[in-house]
């Protein structure tokens, strides 16, 4: 998960210069800058996601920890993680749990992840556009 962090930041970077570069030497091929967005949007939210992953592996991106004891008296039994949605879980031998979610983690990575589908969808869409007007055939 760290190797997948570390290319996920490291291809952002790289996209958003490339991005850059393109848009300060015109021509522009708008289709590909599309697509070069899409590329960043993608790594961005691998890059979040794997930051969320590592917070609840380590205990969670929360404010709260999970307490010993809950409110009752009863022991903490077990802590639960899963991973998508980010979230943790603490049981107690009660049979209670007290549940923390990473709603931003998991909002910001959903928006990051739409927004390069919309991205790649445009590309396609002006790629195809651009076929048809020039009458060239792929």
């Amino acid at each position: 998960m760290g190797t997948l962090l570390v290319t996920s930041l490291v291809t952002a970077a790289v996209g958003v210069v490339v991005v850059l570069i393109l848009l300060s030497h015109p021509p522009l091929p708008v289709p590909r800058v599309y697509a070069l967005v899409a590329l960043v949007l993608a790594s961005s939210a691998v890059a979040v996601y794997c930051y969320g992953w590592f917070s609840v592996t380590t205990g969670g991106p929360f404010p709260e920890l999970c307490t010993s004891r809950n409110g009752a008296g009863a022991d903490l039994a077990a802590i639960r993680q899963q991973y998508w949605p980010l979230r943790n879980a603490c049981v107690y031998s009660d049979g209670s749990t007290v549940e923390y979610v990473s709603m931003s983690v998991t909002v910001f990575v959903c928006l990051l992840a739409g927004a390069a589908l919309v991205s790649v969808g445009t590309s396609v869409y002006l790629r195809e556009r651009v076929g048809k007007t020039s009458g060239v055939i792929s």
